[in-house]
């Protein structure tokens, strides 16, 4: 096992880049990508790196010749031989051959986009811009390298024996989580924590706990190195991104209401009826569902990733039920801002209901709270999300509208075109 203090005191670059390889990635972004590239692989998309957490002033934090040497580095990598044959070769969710050989090809040969980088009050302006399968890969390698380096600025004035104790009381507190877990009858929960790590090397520590303290009740991680290296199920489907993507592409108010749908029909052929799991929250999820097409219904589950958890499942109850479908046979993936307290009490609301899963994040992989003075490495709501399609303004509304997002006359005519009335506002803390 790593000794990640030592690591961090005796820090060299060539030894520990933030990321490592095209795969330390979320294994739904390489889906996802699979998915762009045969059908939408002209469109020309922009990322845009957005704080939530205004009071973490990035830019007076990091060192802006570390970030571009961490982003130079990004752009220099290619996918192995090794890495190629696990991607092609490997049985995920029950298929071989999950990435067809022409989109293996293309992969083999990508080289990530350039990136554009300001100073602007206290953040960092960090954008990308390109044709879609290639920008959006830029995603998860971004956050982890803004995500870990903060923690490297924090951490460089600290002696070796405190990093020892830091790391020693990060661990006791996340083997004192897993012990709790531990006594959840049927509980199904995987490592969804990549992209607002504490390092590369924590969130391997992290998979490596939870492996051993929970055994089968533990089912892969949505990184996909990570799940190369330890001979994991890498987990994950799809995320918001294609329906903001669809949508922005609309022509008029009715393609606009039918692009979440349309999504999911280019999903559907892509993926030949395998990995049939609903995000439906980007526009509202109970909208969502009352418009949803029959064929729908039959898909396996429904990812939950947005305002109430409870009340979202519930909506997806009373959703299939009103559809003639037995809630017993579908499945329930929570991931909004899990910890132990509201794992355990959707568990307990839940199962014997649905078929309950947990895709558990930020206070898995980087759960410091209380650590360090001041809270210096507390972790912070840090995205990078599609901000425009072919020049078109992206949009999020999302079941909290604390994570809505676009130009306000879009959200008002989004909110008219997808029926979406007054939302609760929930804290976005990660």
């Amino acid at each position: 096992m790593v000794d990640i203090a030592t690591r961090v005191w005796n820090h060299k670059w060539k030894i520990d880049p933030i990321v490592r390889s095209l795969i330390d990635t979320d294994f739904y972004k390489l889906l996802m990508c699979q998915s762009v590239f045969h059908n939408k692989p002209d469109v020309t998309v922009s990322f845009s790196l957005i704080n939530r957490s205004k009071t973490i002033r990035l830019a007076e934090m990091i060192d802006e010749g570390e970030l571009r040497e961490q982003l130079d580095h990004v752009r220099s990598l290619r996918l192995t031989r090794g890495e190629s044959t696990w991607l092609r070769g490997n049985m995920f969710y029950g298929k071989r051959q999950m990435f067809r050989p022409d989109f293996m090809e293309w992969f083999e040969n990508l080289q990530l986009p350039p990136y554009h980088l300001e100073k602007r009050d206290g953040q960092y302006e960090l954008t990308f811009e390109g044709s879609w399968p290639e920008v959006m890969l830029w995603e998860i390698p971004a956050l982890a390298v803004l995500m870990e380096l903060r923690g490297r600025a924090v951490l460089k004035d600290m002696g070796r024996f405190e990093l020892q104790v830091l790391y020693a009381r990060a661990m006791t507190k996340l083997w004192e989580k897993v012990e709790r877990l531990r006594g959840i009858e049927g509980l199904r929960i995987a490592d969804f924590g990549t992209r607002r790590r504490h390092s590369f090397l924590w969130q391997d520590w992290c998979v490596q706990a939870m492996l051993e303290g929970l055994g089968g009740a533990f089912t892969g991680t949505s990184n996909c190195l990570i799940a190369r290296n330890r001979d994991l199920e890498a987990v994950g489907t799809n995320a918001h991104e294609l329906p903001m993507v669809y949508a922005a592409l609309a022509e008029d108010d009715a393609a606009l209401a039918r692009a979440p749908y349309d999504v999911l029909s280019d999903w559907h052929a892509e993926h030949e009826g395998n990995l049939r799991i609903i995000l439906p929250d980007t526009y509202g999820t109970e909208g969502f569902l009352d418009r949803a097409p029959d064929w729908l219904t039959q898909w396996t589950g429904i990812r939950i990733d947005s305002g109430d958890p409870a009340a979202g499942a519930e909506a997806a109850i009373r959703w299939w039920q009103s559809r003639g479908e037995d809630p017993m046979t579908k499945l329930v993936i929570f991931s909004d801002g899990l910890d132990v307290e509201n794992i355990v009490a959707l568990h307990r609301q839940f199962a014997g209901r649905v078929k309950v899963s947990f895709g558990w994040g930020t206070n898995l992989t980087n759960d410091f709270r209380g650590l360090v003075p001041d809270g210096g490495l507390d972790a912070f709501s840090l995205v990078c999300k599609a901000v425009s399609a072919n020049g078109r303004p992206t949009v999020k509304l999302s079941d909290n509208p604390e994570k809505a997002m676009g130009p306000a006359d879009e959200i008002a005519r989004y909110k008219r075109v997808f029926g979406v009335g007054e939302q609760v506002r929930r804290e976005v803390l990660v």
